[in-house]
Parts: structure tokens; C-alpha cells; sequence
């Protein structure tokens, strides 16, 4: 099934508010050397995560986006654009992200939105914007509007960052092996690489 997670597989954790999970989504493809499921989990419930609400003052909010941008340019990726306001709401983003696990399109989706919110600069909590992004890989906007607004999905979304957490899962983005090891963060892809083909 479509929807299903693969217990023996590497999994690779994100929620589309997060910028360094855009960045990891950018090359998790190319870095592991194995294929990982992509499985969207809402930040919020897992214990450790950084909301990037939570910043001590200006300066260490502007340090954050520039490191984030430096990243950026040094691998080609486009020039970041920030969404206005950031972070934002990704409820409804990561509803539409889990009703496009359902039905196969994770990977596609995922990438058009991360692009639309951090190369684009919109604000994923509009849906219109998350709109884009899923006609950018062919889901049928009226689709997504309804899978994203069924409580099986919310429900579905809460379950996989239930199972997140007892993985050991404690932010995004988060690459988990079969093993039972967690890397989080951009940097970690590296090793977690090191860990598959080891």
C-alpha cells in the first residue's frame, strides 16, 4: 500500500516548516546510499524539536537565517526566500503532505513545497500556496483540499509522529536506519550515509 511505512527501510523524517529540512530534502536522494521512505510527521509532537519560535533575541534569529542561506548557496540551491510571517503554521501543509504519502507522490510533493515555501518565499499555511505545489506533481487540487480536510488523515499524521517519537525521533529533519539509530539534522546526512553502507 501506498501509505504504508516499510519497517526494514530507512526513513527520513521532515515537516515542510522547517528550512533545514528542506535542505536535507535537497540531497537526501544523492546522499544515501540506499533509498529512505519519506514520512512527513508534525513537528510539534515530537518532544525535542525546535519550532524556531523560541529565539533569544534579533541577532540570534538573523545568525539562524544566514547560516540556512550560506548553506544554500554553497550547494547551488537557489537563493533562500523566507516566507512571511516564518515560521508558519504547517498543519495544513503536513496533512496534504500525509494524504500524498497515501496515494504514492511523498517525494514530488514534499519537494514542490519545500520550494514553493523557501524558494518561493510562501507561506504554507495558505493553502493556495500548498495548492501549487501539489498541481506542480499532478494532485488534483479539489483531491488534496479533501484528503488534507479528512480526520483519518489528521489521525494518520498524529500515529506516524507517535511512532516517530518511539523511534527516537526527536526533530526534523531525522534520518532513522533500520537498527534503530537516529541522525538528526542537514549535517547528520553524511553519517547517516557512513551508517547504511557500513
Amino acid at each position: 500500500m501506498a501509505g504504508s511505512s516499510t519497517a526494514d527501510a530507512p526513513a527520513f523524517y521532515f515537516d515542510l516548516f522547517s528550512p533545514e529540512a528542506y535542505l536535507a530534502a535537497e540531497r537526501v536522494l544523492q546522499v544515501l546510499p540506499v533509498s529512505a521512505e519519506w514520512i512527513p510527521v508534525s513537528a510539534s509532537g515530537l518532544a525535542g524539536a525546535d519550532t524556531l519560535e523560541g529565539f533569544r533575541c534579533e541577532t540570534d534569529r538573523e545568525a539562524f537565517f544566514e547560516r540556512i542561506e550560506r548553506v544554500a548557496v554553497r550547494r547551488g540551491l537557489q537563493p533562500m526566500r523566507w516566507p512571511d510571517p516564518f515560521p508558519f503554521d504547517s498543519a495544513f501543509a503536513m496533512r496534504a503532505a500525509t494524504y500524498a504519502k497515501q496515494i504514492g507522490r511523498t517525494v514530488p510533493f514534499a519537494q514542490a513545497a519545500f520550494r514553493q515555501a523557501f524558494a518561493g518565499g510562501r507561506d504554507l499555511s495558505v493553502p493556495d500556496n500548498v495548492l501549487i505545489a501539489a498541481a506542480a506533481c499532478e494532485m488534483h487540487p479539489n483531491a488534496v483540499t479533501k484528503g488534507a480536510g479528512l480526520t483519518s488523515i489528521a489521525k494518520r499524521l498524529d500515529e506516524v509522529t507517535a511512532l516517530a517519537a518511539r523511534r527516537g525521533v526527536r526533530d526534523v529533519p531525522a534520518v532513522w536506519i533500520p537498527g534503530g539509530e537516529v541522525f538528526h539534522g542537514d549535517d547528520a546526512l553524511d553519517q547517516a550515509a557512513l551508517a547504511l553502507a557500513a
